[in-house]
């Protein structure tokens, strides 16, 4: 996968850095696949990362992706909205 940083915003209010970078490969990779990526990209720990979005063009090979990358998993956590499953 060939990976290109478009943007990065820090965010001292929710202590993230908002991530904006396109990944060129031949399938849509998971959510689990960009959370390794940005982590070894953004040197960070795995479970600080939040994938957004995943957004590509019909046809094309290249993908838009948004995430957020706490500074600990604690941030982590009191920020992002929880899965139905956990809300139980």
């Amino acid at each position: 996968m060939e990976f290109k940083k478009i943007s990065e915003t820090q965010n001292p209010l929710f202590k993230r850095k908002e991530v904006q970078f396109s990944v060129h490969a031949n399938a849509t990779p998971s959510h689990t696949e960009i959370q390794k990526l940005a982590s070894e990209k953004f040197s960070s720990g795995l479970e600080t990362v939040a994938v957004k979005r995943i957004h590509a063009k019909f046809g094309s090979k290249t993908f838009i992706i948004s995430a957020n990358i706490y500074s600990s998993k604690e941030d982590k956590i009191k920020t992002e909205p929880k899965k139905k499953e956990k809300k139980k």
